[in-house]
């Protein structure tokens, strides 16, 4: 498992080890050398579908080559990063986590993996993801569920859907991991692993090449191990510099007291209440707010992702692999069948008005913040409970809100040394990612 006491080269983020192979401490060969060896020492983790351990292997070679000769393609050179299983990698094929055939659906190579190539990131694999992305807790009953590296011993969620990308970033199979985000899914498995992700607001990252479960609320995201390399990915992708905080004084901090802080776990709670000290200390201003209508997400998010991914998948197609899919999956995206025309603009209609009036609030506050799941990644035995499987599917209830009001997001770990992880969300208006990353590099070693 992942705390066997092997070296972890990325467990202090990206900088130090590309770093290292400027240097000439590690080559870019011998990482991924590491890489493919610890994923196939840690079969237990099941976070691959597939690997591409030659291709990966040779151009981890042509990479130090590349170097050698002077040519240096920025700090994402050479490394290995995880590719969620519904986006379409050259090479490598594609089963968006069902058994049913949809790898059409994906279509080819999208331009956020091409960007990623071209700066010299380099494809280990494809990793577990929930069957279609429809779903939370990261369980998949049709190809098998990730192990969440935080416990050797109890096989807990690893949160999802993108759960292998999650779980290899936490395990250091790889400096990166790729996930998709439309209701919590890069937030939530990167939350219940202890590592940092980033939900980017909708249309910042192409979609191309990706299966697509919503075209209302989808995003793209990294799933990485310390706020600085989703900046760094940022700033390599989009050449925009994310600001540099030297302090939060006077920054105006909206907490939510209605529906985010409700029901949550002792230890979440006292996480929470432990970093709103620290943000106090260091000189924000905690205002208390309300926005009610956050709780619409339970009725909102049925009226429009399941018909939005039935009308991607086919109807056709859903109904003839029914009975094979993961039986959870399946009961939610059949709500597609039953949502009217009218239901379904309807939904979308408020959704406007939602946004309007959250975006409203951001003349007295600068951010959002809230536990990121109200809960503790719980044991997978657990959910045989049915109490304790309904309250595992409310681990979107504070990410969903989100998605809903297109903000972007990122949530970063405030375990203490000992404990489960628990994670701290900080939201933002649509199109502020690199404020909400560069607020995130200065909040996370506080948070700790």
């Amino acid at each position: 498992m992942a705390t066997s006491g092997e070296t972890d080269l990325f467990a202090n983020g990206i900088e130090p080890w590309a770093a290292s192979v400027r240097s000439g401490d590690i080559s870019f060969a011998t990482t991924m050398e590491f890489c493919i060896d610890r994923i196939q020492s840690m079969p237990t983790l099941n976070a691959f579908e597939v690997l591409d351990e030659a291709v990966a292997t040779n151009l981890a070679k042509a990479m130090d080559t590349e170097l050698a000769e002077g040519k240096d393609r920025g700090p994402l050179m050479g490394l290995p990063i995880g590719v969620k299983d519904i986006m379409a990698a050259q090479g490598m094929p594609t089963t968006n986590g069902s058994n049913a055939d949809t790898e059409h659906l994906s279509g080819t190579e999208g331009t956020v993996l091409k960007q990623l190539r071209l700066l010299g990131a380099i494809p280990v694999g494809k990793t577990k993801t929930v069957e279609f992305a429809l779903g939370v807790t990261g369980i998949n009953a049709a190809r098998g569920t990730p192990w969440n590296p935080v416990d050797e011993t109890v096989h807990r969620l690893p949160g999802g859907s993108s759960s292998g990308s999650a779980v290899a970033t936490a395990a250091g199979c790889i400096g990166l991991g790729l996930g998709t985000d439309t209701g919590g899914s890069v937030r939530i498995p990167a939350c219940f692993t202890g590592i940092f992700g980033h939900k980017t607001s909708v249309g910042r990252w192409p979609t191309d090449g990706i299966f697509s479960l919503s075209r209302t609320l989808d995003s793209v995201g990294p799933l990485v191990r310390c706020a600085r390399d989703a900046a760094l990915l940022h700033e390599a992708l989009f050449d925009e510099l994310v600001p540099n905080f030297t302090d939060i004084e006077g920054l105006r901090v909206g907490v939510p007291k209605i529906h985010f802080l409700d029901h949550l776990d002792r230890q979440v709670a006292s996480d929470f209440e432990n970093s709103l000290a620290k943000l106090t200390s260091l000189g924000a201003e905690l205002i208390d707010m309300e926005f009610p209508e956050a709780a619409e997400r339970s009725t909102l998010f049925p009226l429009i992702v399941p018909p939005e991914l039935l009308s991607f998948l086919g109807t056709d197609l859903f109904l003839n692999a029914r009975n094979g899919m993961d039986p959870v999956t399946a009961e939610r995206a059949a709500h597609g069948l039953t949502v009217s025309a009218v239901q379904y603009l309807e939904a979308l209609r408020r959704q406007e008005f939602l946004i309007a009036k959250a975006n409203s609030t951001f003349a007295n506050v600068d951010v959002w913040v809230s536990p990121t799941v109200p809960f503790l990644p719980m044991p997978l035995a657990d959910l045989e409970e049915p109490a304790q499987k309904e309250r595992a599917l409310e681990a979107s209830r504070n990410t969903q809100p989100g998605n809903l009001l297109e903000f972007c997001a990122t949530t970063l770990p405030m375990q203490r040394p000992g404990t489960l992880p628990s994670g701290f969300q900080i939201m933002m208006p649509h199109g502020k990612d690199a404020e909400c990353l560069g607020l995130s590099v200065f909040l996370e070693p506080h948070l700790r």
